[in-house]
């Protein structure tokens, strides 16, 4: 995707919990101007500058909301962990994260921000019985917005990785005609992982035969699975997918042409993703610079929004918002 010249953008976004971008990053794309961002993890946001813009604040949204500048548009990918079946599920009684909602609610309130998109994990639809989503669409409705909500999944939008996220988007009520929102239509999906794989891989990325026990096994205790590796569509990148800690949690692949360029008796043919196909399972472009270690590449884009999701979202925002904001 080529992205527009900041002079013909009209509207003006500020992105909370940015990460390294994938969000901005799809709407930018897509016309918007991202004025302001921000995330409380210097890594992301040192990787964030060295590919998007100097725009990124480091710091806690708790203390940086009120140099947040008069925009339009507010997007983020609030915290998921709370909400995450990979989590300990303790929603908004999360100490550290699970208020983080109102933290949004708050600065939506406070600049009568005319539209947001919110995007978090599908399990928090059902989390504590339906009772959290239930509440965030009351508070949203409460200050003055019309809400809507769908699960989308990235396979739908170019993308070989079943991640499927809720997109919530709400419009001002007072800002807007009365018109439904749409979400884009999905388009049939024409490569496969294994047409983003690496040509070259380096041996660290290859099991050890311990390892490969661990990843091929059918797990222990009350996690049972079964096994796979090698799948047309990548599992749901995670931020611990560095760690292969878990049975068939993760995407791993038999690669037998960089493994006969090395010699070594301790490796198997078998791999997980390097960083840099991650990227390109997110959805991220081909001149992305990695400024930080391989552990905190996996975490980044396992945080991310996938990029063309965010732009199939944004251009039908941003149509819609030409034709029914008064």
């Amino acid at each position: 995707m080529e992205r527009i010249k900041t002079a013909n953008k009209k509207y003006r976004v500020v992105s909370l919990f940015a990460g390294i971008g994938g969000f901005d990053l799809g709407f930018e794309n897509a016309g918007f101007n991202i004025i302001w961002a921000n995330d409380f993890d210097k890594f992301a946001v040192e990787t964030y500058k060295a590919n998007i813009g100097r725009q990124i604040v480091l710091g806690d949204i708790r203390e940086e909301k009120e140099n947040i500048p008069e925009h339009d548009v507010l997007i983020g990918g609030f915290p998921c962990q709370p909400f995450s079946t990979l989590g300990k599920l303790k929603g908004f009684d999360d100490a550290d994260r699970g208020d983080l909602f109102f933290e949004i609610k708050d600065i939506l309130k406070m600049h009568r921000t005319k539209v947001f998109v919110l995007e978090n994990v599908k399990n928090i639809i059902n989390h504590n019985n339906g009772e959290t989503f239930r509440r965030i669409l009351h508070e949203l409705h409460s200050i003055g917005y019309d809400c809507y909500y769908k699960v989308l999944n990235s396979a739908d939008y170019g993308i070989p990785q079943r991640r499927n996220r809720v997109y919530i988007v709400g419009f001002l009520r007072d800002a807007f005609d009365n018109v439904p929102f749409g979400y884009p239509d999905t388009i049939p999906l024409q490569l496969t992982t294994q047409d983003l794989l690496d040509k070259e891989v380096d041996k660290k990325y290859f099991l050890t035969p311990k390892i490969e026990k661990t990843i091929l096994g059918e797990g222990t205790k009350g996690y049972i699975v079964q096994p796979t590796i090698d799948l047309p569509i990548s599992k749901t990148l995670t931020a611990t997918m560095h760690k292969m800690h878990r049975a068939s949690q993760d995407n791993y692949v038999t690669d037998l042409e960089s493994r006969a360029l090395f010699d070594d008796n301790n490796r198997t043919n078998i791999r997980k993703l390097t960083p840099n196909e991650c990227r390109k399972l997110q959805g991220f472009p081909g001149d992305w610079v990695q400024v930080v270690s391989d552990c905190q590449a996996y975490k980044q884009f396992g945080n991310a929004v996938t990029v063309d999701v965010s732009y199939a979202v944004a251009m039908k925002l941003m149509e819609y918002m030409n034709k029914n904001m008064r």
